[in-house]
């Protein structure tokens, strides 16, 4: 039975779930935006919520309690510094999960993970309308999400064809030439 397991196991042991947890909360703090897999960034939520909010505090108790996850003194800096100030006023919902493309080896779902007002956050500039929502606003939200989707899908391609490139040549020299139909031998 499952009872009282709350949480996504994440496929690891419980040590290496804590471990990963607190690498991606700290590269998030430190760059504002990863790409990870969508479980993953679910997960990545709640303890990033915690640690904006004791930012937001800003006491000793605050820091002491945030160093005990967070690894570096970049980010650190950044979470006292400049996040504490960006959501003074904000009481929740500090980060955005973005859907992309699937991850090319295994088919996992991956995620844009953000953090909401970041300087790269393509959401930024639009405003929320002060009442009803209209139709239109959607499509335009959309718009944006698609191009976001496409951009990170480019670097990944783009990333991904620069590498076999170097590699396959010395590969393909190696290679003797076959004929293309077997029965021509």
């Amino acid at each position: 039975m499952r009872h009282l397991k709350a949480g996504r196991a994440l496929g690891v042991k419980p040590a290496h779930r804590r471990a990963m947890l607190r690498n991606m909360v700290t590269s998030v703090l430190e760059h504002q935006q990863i790409k990870t897999t969508v479980a993953r960034a679910k997960e990545l939520r709640k303890p990033l919520d915690r640690l904006i909010t004791l930012g937001k505090r800003g006491d000793l108790a605050a820091r002491r309690r945030a160093l005990s996850v967070v690894r570096t003194k970049a980010a650190m800096t950044n979470l006292f510094g400049e996040l504490a100030e960006r959501y003074s006023e904000r009481p929740g919902g500090f980060s955005r999960i973005i859907r992309i493309a699937n991850r090319r080896g295994d088919g996992a779902e991956m995620a844009l993970f953000q953090l909401v007002g970041a300087p790269n956050d393509p959401f930024g500039e639009e405003k929320k309308p002060a009442g009803k929502r209209k139709r239109g606003d959607r499509k335009q939200s959309k718009k944006v999400l698609e191009e976001v989707a496409e951009k990170v899908e480019a670097e990944t391609a783009s990333d991904a064809e620069a590498e076999p490139e170097s590699e396959a040549a010395p590969q393909e020299a190696a290679k003797p030439a076959t004929p293309k139909n077997p029965k021509s031998r």
